[in-house]
């Protein structure tokens, strides 16, 4: 008897393109492939998804409010000026998103990952949080605000599939 997978998975992703495309926020750590791996699991599976995220560039993400606005002497102004710009875009498309990924990395402090949280959870969205096991204890409380947690992107991509695929 021949597999009916393939088909059954083609007829499903024929009735995703009839509907609506998510969009799901890739908020949290820059500095490893994490959002590259959910793209290609989104692709592969033939998703209906549009993936945002805040820019990843460090340096211009730090840079833009002196780049655009002027130079500041002091520091803290500086940053304040790229944090105005840049939440610009953040809470455009936090509020826009159907679904939020927050990703907390192994190195650097993650304060911004755990703001775009809270956010998303002030706004009602469904979180989405991935970080390894040892991250559980501090972020107990965020998880408790999530309706996931993965370990690895490739989950991420079958919760997405599971939610908007899955008759």
């Amino acid at each position: 008897m021949p597999d009916s997978r393939p088909r059954e998975r083609a007829d499903t992703i024929a009735r995703m393109s009839e509907q609506r495309t998510w969009t799901v926020y890739l908020a949290g750590e820059i500095h490893s492939d994490w959002r590259d791996r959910i793209a290609a699991g989104v692709r592969e599976a033939g998703l209906p998804v549009e993936l945002v995220a805040p820019v990843t560039d460090h340096a211009a993400s730090d840079d833009v409010g002196v780049d655009i606005l002027g130079a500041e002497p002091d520091k803290f102004w500086h940053d304040h000026k790229g944090a105005g710009i840049n939440a610009i875009r953040t809470q455009t498309l936090l509020r826009r998103a159907d679904v939020v990924v927050v990703r907390f990395g192994d190195k650097y402090r993650q304060w911004n990952a755990a703001f775009d949280a809270g956010y998303a959870a002030a706004l009602g969205k469904p979180i989405i949080t991935l970080h390894p096991p040892e991250h559980d204890h501090a972020l107990k409380e965020v998880n408790r605000a999530a309706l996931a947690t993965a370990r690895e992107p490739e989950q991420v991509v079958e919760i997405l599939r599971y939610v908007i695929a899955k008759d």
